[in-house]
């Protein structure tokens, strides 16, 4: 075991006491990636902050339940994903998802950034990501961006697993046309 993952098991067991300064430094080690997690479903800066904190709230206060302190990280990406996905359906209901026009910064966990100038045919994928239908981007960004599979993802948005399947495929069909279109 590395020497940072036993520290982060360190700072858990503590944080599991409320140490407060413990949770500040796990925070600080969590807060981009999930805030990223967050923005590539909702949409909008300041409900993926908002989501990002009320998760990470949640998790110090459920983290006496986390039998394994060893997959914190994906735990508190599942709780994240499960409250982007309630925000995203609560706008999606009402119809008032907000489009932002700004580019954001967009690291996935291979380091590549939206605005890093090395990258144009990812800046120009996630913006075309960005461009299909709702539930298309949705899935291709649980998919693709954040790496869950089918089965997986169909849990989350609470569709059988033929319909993910399906969902997925004409998802990328639509990104592949896009792009062909766009290039």
């Amino acid at each position: 075991m590395s020497t940072a993952n036993q520290n982060i098991e360190q700072l858990l067991k503590q944080c599991n006491d409320g140490n407060q300064r413990a949770q500040l430094e796990i925070y600080n080690c969590y807060y981009k990636a999930m805030y990223n997690t967050a923005i590539r479903i909702v949409r909008d800066s300041y409900k993926a902050e908002d989501i990002m904190h009320e998760s990470f709230l949640t998790a110090f206060s459920k983290i006496d339940t986390l039998k394994d302190i060893s997959v914190f990280g994906s735990w508190l990406k599942g709780i994240v994903v499960n409250n982007s996905i309630a925000e995203y359906n609560k706008n999606s209901k009402e119809n008032t998802i907000a489009l932002e026009s700004v580019l954001y910064k967009v690291e996935d966990d291979y380091g590549i950034a939206e605005d890093d100038s090395k990258s144009e045919k990812v800046r120009c994928i996630l913006k075309t990501i960005k461009q299909l239908k709702p539930n298309y981007s949705l899935g291709l960004t649980l998919h693709l961006l954040e790496g869950y599979d089918y089965e997986e993802i169909s849990d989350i948005i609470n569709i059988s697993y033929p319909n993910c399947r399906t969902l997925i495929s004409r998802a990328k069909e639509s990104l592949r046309h896009k792009l062909s279109v766009n290039i």
